[in-house]
């Protein structure tokens, strides 16, 4: 604690606004509240973004607003447009996403990375680990390994993983969000930008942050899988980054190797 003109000068710990974007999600966003509930760190601001859905996700919005600070409901063009509505509502200083299907691991995982952030105030990315888990979130599929980053992980086919990613707010600010030309990966253009580009410092902790239920947007078919890598290798070249003609091999040897060392 620091001492300023004969009085005690208590830092301030950091906000955390977290994101849900839905569009009928009546089968698992209650999980998600529910897991947001659970969280042990009390500055929360929680925020939802609903795609104007028609299958009873209203319901549970309404029934669980006591955790909810603010939420809209309106048609988009996408998650990524959502996902940018809800970075332009949110006041706090550190933003996370938590998918309509997807849970926090553990009751202190928000309280993991924000202290994290608190320790390290200058730090303007956090993220850990996931894993991929069954709809009933019981069986792990796939643990994400990851690392810390260096320049240069990119190109080698490593990236964070999107629902462990936390960001400040002031970075979305300076460096932009998502780039609604991308409809799949825009997530990882997002992070390759503030990494690799924009070179915001980050941290790496070594903790599962996110159970992530399989069947994403971007694994759904392989029309999508297909559509992922292309828009992928668009990213690299948008952001002037040269990579190998090999590089979706790596990237998917390095996803098979993860759930062959699992099973």
């Amino acid at each position: 604690m620091n001492v300023k003109n004969g009085k005690k000068d208590v830092k301030r710990k950091f906000t955390i606004s977290i994101i849900t974007v839905s569009y009928n999600s009546v089968l698992t966003i209650q999980d998600t509240f529910d897991s947001i509930k659970e969280q042990d760190y009390s500055l929360i601001e929680y925020i939802v973004v609903d795609g104007k859905s028609t299958d009873g996700t209203l319901d549970l919005i309404h029934k669980n607003q006591d955790i909810i600070s603010k939420w809209v409901s309106e048609k988009d063009a996408g998650i990524y447009d959502a996902m940018n509505k809800g970075i332009t509502m949110a006041s706090g200083d550190i933003i996370g996403i938590l998918n309509s299907d997807d849970v926090y691991y553990s009751s202190y995982c928000v309280s993991k990375v924000m202290n994290t952030f608190n320790m390290n105030p200058t730090s303007e990315v956090v993220f850990g680990k996931i894993i991929n888990v069954s709809q009933d979130l019981n069986r792990v599929v796939r643990k994400w390994k990851t690392t810390p980053f260096e320049l240069g992980s990119f190109k080698r086919g490593w990236h964070p993983p999107h629902p462990a990613f936390f960001v400040k707010r002031e970075a979305y600010i300076n460096h932009g969000a998502y780039d609604l030309k991308f409809k799949i990966a825009s997530d990882f253009d997002m992070m390759l930008r503030l990494l690799e580009v924009k070179r915001c410092k980050s941290i790496y902790l070594d903790n599962i942050i996110t159970k992530m239920r399989t069947g994403g947007e971007s694994n759904r078919s392989i029309s999508n899988i297909i559509r992922g890598n292309r828009e992928i290798r668009q990213s690299f070249k948008k952001n002037k980054i040269y990579i190998s003609p090999f590089y979706t091999i790596f990237r998917l040897v390095r996803k098979f190797l993860e759930v062959v060392r699992l099973n």
